[in-house]
């Protein structure tokens, strides 16, 4: 980054948070700025092989196989601390890579974990409906969660099939859709309520976070809840993606019962101490979802519509 670029801000005043909540730019600076630092931690978010593979994985089920590996230069929007991109490069899916977010604090993180994995990756802070790139720029533009955030996703489609180059690749994955959405978030709900009141027990007590940490937490989820601004469907997502301008354009879905498991398990791991949950709980977590992911990609997929699943990923093209 040069010295014009923004400085991270992770201790926003009390105004500063009072104001986000009528302006959802502002909103996702302070909250991401917020949650740079732990972030990877908290998504467990990892640059070893379980992660590369999860997102080679999602990359080529939004592909369909069909892409010309390995890409020269790729840039990630939304970048966060990196996860898709530096885990794509790690899988030879591209070759170098910028990363652009609107969060000076996630641009600093992606930046230093692009750094300790040997990847060749620049970065700015930088606005999704205008990326500061010339035209014909990219080969590839990825993105993971992080269409949900952005104001106008139409203009921002506009955009990355501006940076392209002609024949250049879009996939962005891990965006909610509205079904998946509405029952991801009251199972989070549910296992909030239940946690934090059980936990008040005597006998439960030492499994309870101090009060400070749950009030921190509860304040972090209502500013998220004014970042996350959109949900999908994928008929109409890919009805966007066309009206942008891109061609070869597809949507898929994945997770749905793996989605019931994995709300339930975030959502209890932030409302419990870290040092109650050791190796068995994480071979528990993971391996329950890859089973139930499983399921759901083998048999499920053939028979519950496709709007259903949790997660949606879109992909297509710039017209030659």
């Amino acid at each position: 980054m040069t010295d014009q670029q923004p400085a991270p801000n992770p201790h926003a005043t009390a105004d500063e948070v009072q104001a986000a909540f009528s302006d959802t730019k502002l909103a996702q600076v302070l909250y991401h700025d917020w949650e740079a630092e732990t972030y990877d931690e908290k998504w467990h978010i990892s640059f070893d092989e379980r992660c590369i593979d999860y997102a080679r994985d999602r990359f080529e089920a939004a592909t369909g196989g069909e892409n010309e590996k390995p890409y020269g230069r790729a840039l990630e929007l939304g970048c966060g601390t990196g996860f898709f991109l530096l885990n794509l490069l790690s899988a030879g899916v591209a070759e170098t890579g910028s990363v652009t977010d609107l969060s000076p604090g996630m641009v600093k993180v992606a930046l230093r974990n692009g750094e300790a994995l040997g990847h060749q990756v620049d970065g700015r802070v930088a606005d999704a409906e205008t990326i500061p790139y010339e035209d014909d720029t990219f080969d590839l533009v990825v993105g993971h969660a992080v269409l949900h955030h952005i104001p106008d996703v139409e203009q921002s489609l506009r955009e990355v099939l501006r940076v392209l180059k002609p024949g250049g690749r879009f996939v962005f994955a891990g965006e909610p859709t509205t079904i998946g959405d509405f029952y991801a978030r009251w199972l989070g709900r549910l296992t909030w309520a239940a946690t934090t009141n059980l936990t008040k027990l005597p006998f439960l007590a030492d499994w309870r976070r101090p009060q400070a940490e749950l009030d921190e937490s509860s304040r972090a989820a209502a500013l998220e809840a004014v970042v996350d601004i959109h949900t999908f469907d994928p008929d109409e997502m890919e009805a966007m993606a066309a009206r942008a301008g891109a061609v070869n354009v597809e949507a898929t879905t994945d997770e749905f019962t793996a989605a019931f498991l994995g709300w339930p398990v975030r959502t209890f791991e932030a409302a419990v101490p870290p040092e109650k949950l050791g190796f068995g709980w994480a071979g528990f977590a993971f391996g329950g979802w890859k089973k139930l992911s499983a399921l759901d990609e083998n048999v499920l997929r053939r028979v519950v519509p496709r709007k259903f699943f949790y997660n949606l990923a879109i992909t297509g093209t710039k017209p030659e």
